[in-house]
Formats: structure tokens, sequence, C-alpha cells
């Protein structure tokens, strides 16, 4: 029979460094000689005058503590998985003897081993988004053992949701995310404490919530959260694990480690608002964001372990049509206006505003209309023309006929088309888009526009059930 004894890095000085040992007997007291024979100044170290373990040694086999069982006279099985674990300085937290099954294979990569594990264990790590990207993320880093998880998002669960964010099952459909995320998480490890951060987060609170955690992951879906992201994690001195999704496209790195770069000295400003899509708006292929996420976590699980090359200084794009890896270089930029020499950004800014949002308090010449009260319009024969500013794919789901259909990218290079003294409804898949148009054309001086509150997913719901939501 042949079993393995692993030798934690504190002892391997009296094993000339081996970290392994294959043994041949089948008790622990054997194993111990087979260990004493072959390294002799290891023995005073782990046994007693009388012969019985020193106090501060615990032995393990297969994830079981041997001091509750028959001591060195407990069994050894063929294929055993033994393990010396003496006690050490530094407060780091313990495991189990649960945690020794559960982490078993973890504890099986000396680049890992128990150390490595307790590390994971004591680490905090916030995700912020419970999306596409968080859902991986958060169930990675949980099975791995991160001690702490805090996960922010203030949404709910929503059917469409279900083609990405493998948290969430039908089940979930209409509850919190993060209530929802925090029972499936807790179901895979209940040994990791999850922090649920319910809230949008904004400059009022982002520095509150991010400081406690050791590094944020971002899986964010807008410009103006991830600014604010990057931003509190420069002033905090965190590490920022990023990752964006969008079709067939992915894009991983890790900014503000180490004096590395920051998203700000790749991207010092946003897109203007409506020219990159959102995913709702040009679709993500529904594996995209575990892969991209699995990449996330793998570098915050190096980031703890501190092992691996980084991703910091550079930037992989992932292509998933045509499955291919690319890396680009990227550097500090010494002008950088909150990593520079000279940061002129030391405090959080109103980022709705920096990435040409207006404020949700700012009034705007549009009014918004109910799907029942277009319905009625629709049935007098006086209907004001409906412009459809959803994608080409999306009116292969569902559409209303008699629309004018001008993609919102297109809307500002075909104004000739449209009368500003006419009477407009602007309609999109849930009134999120279609709104940032109606707020364009009263800015060009349009005089009657009116966003349909839900759009056509609303539609579906109140007026026409033959049509699917999506």
């Amino acid at each position: 029979m042949s079993s393995e004894l692993r030798i934690p890095s504190p002892l391997r000085r009296f094993t000339n460094g081996e970290a392994k040992l294959q043994v041949n007997s089948n008790s622990v007291g054997g194993v111990l000689d087979e260990l004493f024979t072959t390294h002799p100044e290891i023995k005073n170290h782990l046994i007693e005058e009388n012969g019985s373990l020193r106090n501060f040694v615990n032995i393990f086999v297969d994830g079981e503590d041997i001091r509750q069982k028959e001591g060195l006279e407990s069994p050894v099985k063929d294929g055993a998985d033994v393990r010396i674990i003496p006690s050490i300085a530094g407060g780091s937290p313990k495991l189990s003897p649960e945690e020794f099954i559960r982490y078993s294979r973890h504890l099986s990569l000396p680049e890992v081993g128990v150390e490595g594990q307790k590390k994971i264990k004591g680490a905090k790590v916030l995700v912020v988004g419970a999306g596409g990207l968080g859902s991986p993320v958060s169930l990675y880093l949980a099975a791995a053992g991160v001690g702490t998880i805090g996960m922010v998002d203030f949404d709910i669960v929503d059917e469409s949701n279900l083609q990405r964010q493998v948290l969430f099952g039908m089940e979930q459909i209409g509850k919190s995310k993060l209530l929802s995320a925090k029972e499936r998480l807790e179901n895979l490890n209940p040994y990791t404490e999850y922090v649920l951060h319910e809230v949008a987060l904004s400059s009022e609170n982002a520095l509150d919530i991010i400081k406690d955690y050791d590094m944020v992951v971002d899986g964010t879906d807008n410009f103006p959260t991830r600014y604010l992201v990057n931003d509190a994690c420069v002033i905090l001195g965190k590490p920022n694990v990023y990752g964006s999704i969008y079709r067939f496209d992915g894009q991983v790195s890790v900014f503000n480690y180490e004096g590395g770069p920051c998203y700000r000295c790749l991207y010092p400003t946003p897109p203007p608002p409506g020219l990159v899509p959102s995913c709702a708006e040009g679709g993500v292929l529904g594996v995209l964001p575990g892969i991209i996420g699995t990449m996330q976590a793998n570098e915050a699980l190096k980031l703890i372990l501190g092992i691996g090359d980084l991703m910091v200084g550079r930037f992989m794009l992932f292509d998933a049509l045509s499955m291919e890896f690319s890396e680009l270089k990227i550097k500090n930029n010494v002008d950088c206006v909150v990593c520079g020499t000279h940061p002129s950004i030391t405090e959080l800014i109103d980022y709705k505003q920096f990435c040409g949002i207006e404020s949700v308090s700012e009034k705007v010449a549009y009014r918004e209309m109910d799907v029942s009260e277009l319905d009625t319009v629709l049935q007098n024969g006086t209907a004001p023309t409906i412009i459809d500013v959803r994608e080409d794919f999306e009116l292969e789901i569902s559409k209303l006929n008699g629309t004018l259909h001008i993609p919102m990218n297109e809307v500002p290079k075909r104004l000739e088309e449209l009368n500003a003294d006419s009477e407009y409804v602007i309609m999109c898949r849930t009134g999120v888009r279609s709104a940032q148009i109606c707020e364009f054309l009263s800015n060009q001086n349009f005089k009657s526009v009116a966003n349909l509150t839900g759009g056509i997913n609303e539609w579906a719901k109140r007026v026409d059930d033959n049509l699917p939501v999506y």
C-alpha cells in the first residue's frame, strides 16, 4: 500500500525542502516512523519524550483530525491523504476538519497548500454587480473558500437574466438579486460570510462600502459606475479586477495594483451617451460572462495568494467567435487625473454628469405615456408617429405594426426624416433607451415627444399578450 504524507512549509527546513513523502504504513504512528527514518531531525519537533504528539501539532488523515479518533493508532488506508498541521504565528484563520476535505484539491497544490487556503479564508472581496459577470465571479470565489464576499446590487431577477446570470433560476424571478444570490451561495459554501449591500453604488456610499474589503471585482454594466469604482479604488488603494462583455467580446485586466495603471490610464473619459450600446441593446452571448467572470475570479485568487503573473499593465481581449485571445500592454499615464503624478481628482465626483448623463433631478421637456393611453389613442385612429429605437434583431422578437424603426444610434444622423412640430411616441424594450432619445429630441427643440413607459415589454404584458416578453 502507498499513501502520501504532506509536510507544511514551516517544517520543510528539516526535510531538505521536500513537501511530500510517499509512505507505506497502515497507521499514523507507522507513517511518522517512516518520516523520522528519512528525516530524523524533525522528530523532536513533533513528538514528546513520552512518544505522544506535541500539543501544537495536529495530523489529519483524509481531512479528519486523528486526535479526535485513535491518535497515533489511527488507520491509514491505501491512497490516504496524510497531513501534518502545526500551529503557526500570525493569527490567520483556522480551517475546520470539514474545510480540509472541502478544499483538498487546493491543499494538494504546492502554490496554495494550507497556508494559501488560510489566506483565501481570510480574504474579503467585494463584487460590484450580481449580474452576468458577478454570477460566475461570486460562485467561484465562494467555492474557493473566500472568507468574506460582499455584493453590491439593487435589482430584482428578471426572466431575461437567466440566459447568462447563472446564480438564479425560475423560482427567483421577481425576487431580490442579492437575497437570491446569498441563498444560492450559502448552499454552495456555508463557511463563507456573505455581506449584502442592496443599494446603488454612488459617490455618497462607495468609499464607506469599499474600504472594508481587500479588493473589488468590477462586474458593472455602465460607465458611471465603472469610473466610480475605479476612482474609489485609487483613493482607497484597493486593487480593481476589471471585466467587461459585449456581444461576443470580453476584456479583463487588473487595475491599481502595486503602482500599476488604473482604468482611467487606459480610458481617460467615457464615450458619448448612446455611442456604445449596452448588453440589453446589443446583446451578449450567454456563455461569454462565464468565460470572463471566471478569469476575473482567477485574478482575484492570484491576488489573494500572491502567486502567478497578474494582469497588471496587461489588457486581455477575448473574441468568442474566433476563439482568440490577444493581449495589449498598458502603461501608467503620468497625467492621469486620478492616479497620475499630480491628480486633480482626489474625491469622488458626480459620475452621471461626468459621463454626460443628466441627473434624474433635472427636468426634461418630454412626458411619459402609459401603454393603456397609447392603446386608446390607437383605437381612436388619431395616433402620433411611433418611433421604435430598438435594434434590428429585437424587431424579429416582437414589434408593433405601423411604427417607424430608427435604431437608437442612428437617430442623430436621421433627424432630417423627422419634423420637430409633429407628435412622436418613442418606444424601446423597457423604456430606458427611449427615454434617452426623448431627452435628445427635446434638446433639439422637438415640441411633442412622449416616452412609452415600460416599452414593448409592458405593451406585451398589458395590451397584447400574443407578443413575447424578452
